[in-house]
C-alpha cells in the first residue's frame, strides 16, 4: 500500500477500498478477454448500482496486500463482482459491487452474448 492511501494514523483510508475494487475488476475483465475499453467502444457501460464493503482489519502503510476479484452473479442486464483483500492469511476487507448495463443514453440494456459468456464462465 502507498503512503498517499493512508490517513493520519498510517492506516488505509476507507475511501481507497472501492478504488482498489475497481482495479481488481478492470484486471479481471482484461483476463476474461473483454476489457472495459472494448465494452465502452461498443456503446455500453457497466454502471455501478451498488457497493458494499466490510472492513475486518486495518491495512497499514507498506503492507503487502492481495486482492482477489470474482464474478459472483451474472444476469442478462447486470453483473455482481465480489472482492477479498488479504494481508497474508488475514482478511482485511471483503465486498461486492453491482453493475447494470446501460447504453450511452443510460438506458438499461442486455449484455451481449459474447460478453455474457466469459462472465458466466468466470
Amino acid at each position: 500500500m502507498r503512503y498517499a492511501e493512508t490517513d493520519a494514523m498510517a492506516v488505509a483510508h476507507h475511501a481507497n477500498y472501492p478504488i482498489w475494487f475497481e482495479v481488481g475488476r478492470t484486471e479481471l475483465m482484461h483476463a476474461l478477454g473483454v476489457p472495459y475499453t472494448e465494452i465502452e467502444a461498443r456503446g455500453l457501460f457497466f454502471m455501478l448500482s451498488g457497493l458494499q464493503v466490510q472492513y475486518r482489519a486495518a491495512a497499514r502503510y507498506d503492507d503487502p496486500l492481495t486482492l482477489t476479484t470474482t464474478v459472483a452473479a451474472v444476469q442478462s442486464r447486470a453483473v455482481t463482482f465480489s472482492y477479498t483483500l488479504r494481508r497474508g492469511e488475514t482478511l482485511i476487507a471483503s465486498g461486492q459491487t453491482q453493475h447494470i448495463t446501460t447504453d450511452k443514453q443510460y438506458r438499461i440494456v442486455r449484455i451481449p452474448d459474447d460478453i455474457l459468456a466469459p462472465l458466466r464462465g468466470a
